[in-house]
């Protein structure tokens, strides 16, 4: 369905704010009710948002609300649905920043719930069901009671799910996170791989609908059928809500674990922590204390600790064979200490899924570095320096990207470079370089040229002056005053390595 789609349903009495007709004509993926002062992170592309203003006061700045809109733009976000209620209209300063961010904005009266528009949207992406009787739009209460068992008893997903789909004739189901991973499937329901999912997810195949909870865009939870499934709308909200008390009840229990990662990984970011301690940490972490381990960094934005740890939780998750730990640290990154198999490759899997991960929020950079493996836990310090040494690489290499460096990529002097601060490589390379450094004139560009294809070539005169299309003793004269400028002895060996470091690290 379309935006404007929801204005032609006079049941609902919306009204349009502002919003052009191209914003109008934007498809519509889900809704997602919030009043946070900057629910990014909580959106995906295409939703309508559905918020109280909760969040603004009258004696609020303009900045607040821009952030707010901005927010939305950022996401991707179809249009914002703002409840009158709580102030009695929606106020100017949110209209102006609407149109100033390109966002459609449509009021929405006190006596309309957000429960009706939320309902309206799945109700037209499934097609007209105002004919079918009163009964067929609630879940059965022998369902419910029968799922509140099963929820009591701790079952797992799969029962819920397929218990939940019997009565409706058990249609293909999925119960999948936004990066594709499988939580649970009915019988009828064929293994779908991760970038299949995603696919389907965010392509508009069959119909989705997002678990309400406290996730991330990288963790969140979906209901997904084929495009051949049939349900009432309301009978797939009543499901949701048995999976977002699920899904609280899973996250309640990872709270402690969560609480004994950040202890972990707070040790090992300490030289000198204590074997006995380093044990104690492993095991409340769930992890043997025997190796051998990875360490894996990785960084959303630069300082967003709680969503890269969200991020790299979600990407290990996919490989439940291998035992993580996922824990933050002050300084915004989130380490794992994965119990690696030798035979498997940390790097190549989280390789193929950070793409994917990445498409959950593209605005947002994604970094992650990978160790070598750690024979013991008194090599997890270690392993955590080599992580982050490749996670800086990886942020030089892709700075607005997203990227995965292992310390077995470091295989050229410009890999190797790369994880090196950014103020150290400008620092040598124009303490190296000299004047050439600051290439001010047009002469010392031209040598900067001539030093490249130099070295390029491997110091050869003669393979020089032909690319350069000089004479070799213009060649030889340029290279006498590089000489001179650097103070280098472009015949030595060692020399010609610091001005080949040099020119990489600009």
């Amino acid at each position: 369905m379309h935006v404007e789609d929801l204005l032609r349903l006079d049941s609902l009495e919306l009204t349009l704010l502002w919003g052009e007709s191209t914003l109008l004509a934007r498809d519509v993926s889900g809704v997602t009710a919030t009043d946070l002062e900057d629910p990014e992170r909580f959106l995906q592309p295409g939703e309508l948002v559905l918020s109280g203003l909760v969040w603004w006061s009258p004696g609020d700045d303009h900045a607040k609300v821009d952030r707010f809109v901005s927010a939305l733009r950022s996401a991707g976000a179809a249009a914002l649905l703002a409840g009158e209620e709580t102030h009695g209209a929606v106020p100017d300063v949110l209209v102006d920043a609407c149109r100033e961010h390109h966002i459609a904005l449509i009021a929405v009266p006190a006596q309309t719930t957000f429960r009706a528009i939320t309902e309206a949207v799945y109700l037209r992406q499934w097609g007209d069901l105002s004919r079918r009787p009163t009964g067929h739009y609630a879940l059965p209460e022998n369902v419910r009671t029968e799922l509140a068992g099963l929820l009591a008893e701790d079952a797992a997903p799969d029962a819920l799910l397929d218990r939940a789909f019997a009565h409706l004739g058990g249609p293909a189901c999925y119960l999948l996170t936004a990066t594709g991973r499988e939580i649970a499937r009915t019988p009828a329901a064929p293994p779908l791989p991760a970038h299949q999912a995603v696919r389907e997810l965010t392509g508009g195949t069959g119909t989705s609908l997002r678990i309400d909870g406290d996730c991330g865009p990288y963790d969140s939870w979906h209901l997904h059928l084929g495009a051949e499934a049939d349900a009432p709308p309301r009978v797939l909200h009543d499901i949701a809500d048995v999976f977002a008390q699920y899904r609280h009840r899973l996250d309640r229990g990872r709270a402690a674990g969560r609480r004994a990662a950040d202890a972990l990984v707070t040790l090992i970011d300490t030289a000198a922590a204590d074997g006995t301690a380093l044990d104690a940490a492993l095991h409340a972490a769930g992890l043997p204390a025997a190796g051998p381990y990875r360490v894996v960094v990785a960084s959303v934005g630069g300082e967003e600790r709680e969503g890269a740890v969200g991020a790299l939780a979600e990407a290990l998750r996919h490989s439940p064979g291998e035992p993580f730990a996922v824990g933050g640290l002050p300084s915004g990154e989130a380490v794992a200490v994965v119990h690696a198999d030798p035979g498997t490759e940390t790097r190549t899997a989280l390789r193929e899924l950070w793409p994917v991960l990445h498409g959950c929020r593209p605005q947002a950079p994604l970094h992650a570095g990978v160790s070598t493996l750690a024979t013991a836990p008194d090599g997890l310090n270690s392993a955590l320096s080599q992580a982050r040494y490749a996670l800086a690489a990886a942020r030089a290499e892709a700075p607005k990207d997203a990227r995965v460096t292992s310390v077995g990529d470091l295989t050229t002097l410009g890999s190797l470079l790369a994880g090196v601060p950014a103020e150290v490589r400008a620092a040598f390379s124009s303490r190296v370089l000299g004047p050439l450094a600051r290439a001010g004139s047009t002469s010392h560009r031209m040598l900067l040229e001539t030093l490249e294809v130099f070295l390029a070539q491997h110091g050869s005169w003669a393979r020089t002056a032909e690319t350069l299309h000089l004479h070799v003793n213009t060649v030889h004269y340029r290279i006498q005053r590089i000489e001179v400028l650097t103070g280098r002895d472009l015949s030595r060996l060692d020399h010609k390595l610091d001005l080949h470091a040099a020119l990489l690290c600009r």
